[in-house]
């Protein structure tokens, strides 16, 4: 059983009970109390939710009454509490980021599921989806939502786990050298996936070995004799696999290269769709995807390589898999009215790194339309490299696009090396840029949307669906 992503848990039995919540955080809990998920939002608690008061842009204390108001069974929190009734049902902590932590430890440790973690510098939440998908067909699945792939996003995402899981899918992220060790200790797979290794983060890390060598260290949290899961044509593999060789890991190589175990044999995609022949032991399956892109096709050939090295069966999963689209922000497809016909939007708003840029550009080419329009963000934490590698899209942004538009500063060198007739506006911020992109738009275009999240290129997103709303139909 499995819930989407973003989205209350489906099941109701207990999830944790009193005893146990105490025994795994050192908390004092009351007696009677059991909770059947567990949270951090107070604007989406979930009846029976244990809510946990995290700190972050505010602190989630401020919250705890609302949250019990609206249906949380107990609230994590590591002091009082305003405006929370006598005798309310909280579990105290000394620290809730730490009780969060602990909480996932112990989800993790009385779990039987055959559990993978995932990372890379792009493809990480694609592939999570796809095997979510394919995995949730054979046995019952857990799996993070969202991009939930950081030092709070892990730990809740194991607390949340229910015990009777076949699969457990995870995914982990990181910004600076020394951030994935820890989480894969606390996720202990079976089996470690890196989907690729490019400059993103690369202002942080400073070169792309380093970036390399912060993704490997996922097999930290691995058991001697597990499975990794490295992408054969990239090339940091030597040195990635080096390091799994090193700690007595089984490698299973993906990817392109005929050496690859799960080798991608062929990719036809067109506008729409797209469809991919992958090789895995001896035997040809063939992927129906229902988005465009060959990287999507990659993501399915790692994708199967970690469901195959987790015990399931390789052509049960790809019929699983047969269809696949990726979800929002992510690539996902729209036909917009706008007075006079439609167009169509593609939304790759949620996040943007150079190899993730080059292949949503791609999409666009692919596609028909009165004009191809690319809406570009920034893409951040590229330090000193950054205004070398938005310029160095020109080519492919030439490639697929009739009218770019570019949000930021670090655009601005993009779209200064852009012919006159391709350029749309250039402005700092998506707010102001969203305006501008709304009233340009002509019946027939198709509008390619993205951006590192912190770009905010989801505001333009919602400004063109809120000038569908007023539009004639």
């Amino acid at each position: 059983m499995t819930a989407p992503a973003g989205t209350a848990p489906l099941w109701t039995a207990p999830l944790w009970t009193a005893a146990e919540l105490r025994a795994a955080t050192g908390g004092d809990c009351p007696d009677g109390v059991t909770v059947t998920s567990v949270g951090i939002d107070s604007r989406n608690v979930a009846p029976g939710e244990l809510f946990v008061a995290l700190r972050d842009v505010r602190d989630g204390h401020d919250f705890v009454a609302d949250a019990l108001a609206r249906g949380a069974a107990c609230a994590m929190v590591d002091h009082d509490v305003p405006g929370a009734a006598a005798g309310a049902p909280l579990l105290r902590v000394g620290h809730t980021l730490s009780g969060l932590a602990a909480l996932g430890a112990a989800g993790r440790a009385r779990s039987h599921a055959r559990i993978c973690a995932i990372t890379g510098s792009v493809g990480k939440t694609t592939t999570k989806e796809m095997l979510r998908q394919g995995l949730a067909a054979l046995g019952p699945t857990h799996a993070a939502a969202a991009s939930y792939n950081n030092h709070w996003g892990l730990p809740l995402t194991l607390a949340r786990m229910p015990r009777d899981m076949a699969y457990g899918v995870l995914e982990i992220g990181m910004n600076h050298r020394g951030e994935i060790a820890p989480l894969a200790r606390l996720a202990r797979p079976h089996v470690a996936a890196i989907t690729t290794v490019e400059a993103a983060h690369i202002g942080h890390l400073g070169s792309i070995e380093e970036i390399a060598q912060e993704k490997a260290d996922i097999m930290l949290g691995l058991e001697p004799g597990s499975t990794v899961v490295l992408p054969r044509d990239n090339a940091t593999f030597p040195q990635l696999a080096a390091r799994a060789a090193a700690a007595g890991m089984r490698v299973l190589g993906f990817g392109a290269e005929a050496t690859a175990e799960a080798q991608l044999l062929a990719y036809d995609g067109g506008a729409e769709d797209g469809r991919a022949e992958i090789a895995f032991e001896g035997r040809r399956h063939v992927l129906r995807l229902a988005a465009p892109g060959r990287h999507l096709a990659m993501n399915a050939t790692a994708a199967l390589a970690i469901a195959a090295a987790l015990g399931a069966d390789p052509a049960a999963f790809i019929a699983a898999l047969d269809g696949f689209r990726p979800g929002a922000g992510r690539g996902g497809r729209s036909t917009l009215a706008v007075p006079g016909g439609s167009v169509l939007l593609i939304d790759d708003s949620y996040n943007g790194q150079p190899p993730a840029m080059r292949a949503g550009l791609g999409v666009l080419a692919a596609q028909r339309g009165t004009r191809r329009i690319a809406v570009l963000g920034d893409m951040r934490e590229l330090g000193e490299y950054g205004p070398a590698l938005h310029a160095g899209l020109l080519p492919d942004v030439l490639a697929a696009a009739d009218l770019v538009f570019c949000c930021g500063p670090l655009m601005r060198a993009l779209y200064d090396a852009l012919p006159e007739n391709r350029r749309g506006a250039h402005r700092e911020s998506s707010d102001e840029l969203a305006p501008l992109v709304r009233e340009a738009v002509h019946p027939g275009d198709v509008i390619f949307i993205k951006g590192s999240l912190g770009s905010r290129m989801s505001v333009v997103v919602h400004a063109l669906k809120a000038a569908r709303e007023g539009a004639p139909s």
